[in-house]
């Protein structure tokens, strides 16, 4: 061989390399992008969720009871002031007061029971949607090559966001009749 097979050679790897490096960093912005939305999805979703929790605990104390009212009360407004590192323990505590409470919630709107259902479904989707986000982006800067050539370095590696969404007994949707559905 001669040294100019050589050259192309080594030219046509750099060029791969160099095709497979602008592709590799276009993936990357965009699933920054797209964990991005589904961060504010969630985020969206979280503070509806406590904000509808605290609408409930405030509005129909009778229903709940003074202490679990109270309760429900502080879980919502801790989960909307937490700092980032206790977020998760904050809406976890949220999450399990809206799971122990009663099916059967007399007095209480069934708009604002059919509001919660629905955002409790809503909090898990946007959960997983972010979570999906957060390891395909986690996976692909985890391949080989794309640790070699440190691409993103700059940026931090994203962190799954890790609550109990489980569905309660308690909170369900309720039909225009006003039947619970299930």
């Amino acid at each position: 061989m001669t040294s100019e097979l050589w050259v192309l050679i080594a030219a046509g790897v750099l060029v791969l390399l160099a095709a497979w490096t602008g592709w590799t960093l276009t993936r990357l912005r965009r699933l920054d992008q797209r964990m991005r939305r589904a961060e504010a999805a969630l985020e969206a979703q979280l503070r509806r969720r406590a904000g509808l929790a605290e609408e409930l605990a405030r509005n129909h104390p009778a229903a709940l009871g003074e202490r679990t009212a109270e309760r429900l009360a502080t879980a919502a407004a801790q989960a909307r002031a937490a700092h980032p590192g206790d977020r998760e323990l904050a809406e976890n505590a949220l999450g399990r007061e809206l799971r122990e409470l009663p099916a059967d919630l007399p007095g209480v709107p069934n708009g604002l029971r059919t509001d919660l259902a629905g955002t409790l479904t809503r909090v898990a989707l946007a959960r997983r949607f972010y979570n999906d986000a957060v390891r395909d982006t986690r996976e692909l800067r985890g391949r080989r090559f794309a640790r070699w050539l440190r691409l993103h370095r700059s940026r931090p590696l994203p962190r799954y966001f890790d609550i109990d969404d489980r569905l309660g007994a308690g909170i369900r949707e309720v039909d225009p009749a006003g039947r619970s559905a299930r």
